[in-house]
This record gives C-alpha cells, structure tokens and sequence, in this order.
C-alpha cells in the first residue's frame, strides 16, 4: 500500500522504512526536506493532542519531527499521517541513559496534561477494560488479571506524559548533536516508570508493570510476539 503523498502535494520517489510492527511507514527520497508518511488508527483528536505534546517535548530539549496538514488541512488523511524526517544516527542501546534530563524536564512539563483522547493509563485499567491499544477483554482472563495486579503494586507511582516507546531505535542523534525523539504514536498519559525503566531504572515491580503493558498493548497487533512476553511475568 503506498501513502497518498499527492494529497500533501508531494511529488517524489517513497521507500518503505523496515522495523514498524504496527504501522506502514515510508520516507520520500530526493526533497530538499525528506518526509516521512505513516499509517495510523489513532483519532484525528488524538494527533491533535499529540501535536500539543509533541511542541512541549521540544521545549524540554528534544529534536521533534514535525506533523503537516495535507492539503485539505487536515493532519490525518485518508488514514495516513505527515511529518518531517530526522537527519542523524540511532542511538546506541547504552546512550540511551544519557536522556535522563530531557525525559525528565518533559514529565516535570506534562504532569497537569489531560490524557489523550482514546487512551487509558494502566492505573484506569484497573477499573476500565480498553484504551489505547489496549482490550483487556481479548486476553485471556488469568493473563488480563495478571497484568493488572502488575499494575496495581506500582499504581501509587508518579504520573505525567510519556513517550510509550522508548528504545534505542526511536533515539537519533541528530547532525548538530541534539536528541531527536520520534515515533510517538503510543504516547498517553501514565505513570513515568514506562519511560524510565527502558533507561535502565526502575525496581523489579516497575519492571513487570512494564513487561504487563508490553504484553497487554500488543496482545492484539502482535499477538506472537505478546505471547512471547507473557511468559516473563
């Protein structure tokens, strides 16, 4: 499936870009400013939210891609979203403790930030059974109850805007040095240790609250790789 660039008004060569699991993404070659197109599921107001966040990250530091309206003004069209693509060099797995104080600066920035439209935090699935990425009812029962008593033993935890993804792969150092942050389609509201375990953080707790939500996410777009997950916890 190739992304509808003309109605961005783009004209160029497009080549898929390889490790997204959930959505199609491909990047423009030969423009002065390279974009990339992705596909999306998420609600036009939820990439509206996102785009509010997004300007706050790069208040707090991070390189930012930047999301354009197609030619209709629309920031999602025909499924399909736009943005700019991040020049530079994926971090290396153990830089990524180095972005400990952007990542910081940002959920210091966010803690009064309304949660995305759509999406639930792992605390609110304690009483609610979908959000997000996330039916708790399309696990099985003993698996759905597992993950949230993982979420339970750390629900008492701060709580702010997070990145949802953070790994190795979504870091690019940028040509002048910066951090640039992107791919953050599983952006929400929920507590901060999902971003600070994957820099290494966190105590053992944090850790399989993280494992129940890897699990619980993907459990429907990756079902083989959840299953694989699930027997960590």
């Amino acid at each position: 499936m190739r992304p509808p660039i003309e109605r961005w008004d783009v004209a160029a060569v497009v080549q898929p870009l390889l490790g997204g699991h959930r959505n199609l993404a491909f990047r423009t070659q030969g423009l002065s400013r390279n974009l990339v197109f992705k596909s999306t599921r998420r609600t036009t107001a939820a990439i509206h939210w996102l785009v509010q966040v997004q300007q706050i990250a790069r208040q707090s530091g991070f390189v930012v891609p930047e999301m354009l309206e197609s030619c209709n003004g629309q920031l999602v069209d025909e499924g399909w979203t736009c943005e700019t693509h991040v020049e530079g060099v994926p971090f290396a797995p153990d830089e990524m403790p180095t972005i400990r104080p952007l990542i910081s600066r940002f959920h210091s920035a966010t803690t009064d930030v309304p949660q995305r439209p759509g999406f639930l935090s792992s605390k609110a699935l304690l009483d609610n059974v979908s959000g997000g990425d996330v039916d708790l009812v399309a696990m099985p029962t003993e698996l759905a109850s597992r993950c949230r008593r993982k979420w339970r033993a750390v629900s008492d935890r701060k709580e702010a805007v997070i990145h949802g993804d953070l790994n190795s792969g979504n870091l690019i150092r940028c040509l002048d040095g910066r951090a640039a942050l992107i791919d953050w389609d599983e952006c929400r509201r929920d507590l901060i240790l999902f971003d600070l375990v994957p820099l290494g953080e966190g105590d053992e707790d944090e850790r399989k609250a993280c494992l129940a939500w890897e699990v619980a996410c993907s459990w429907l777009v990756e079902p083989d790789y959840a299953k694989a997950v699930a027997t960590q916890l």
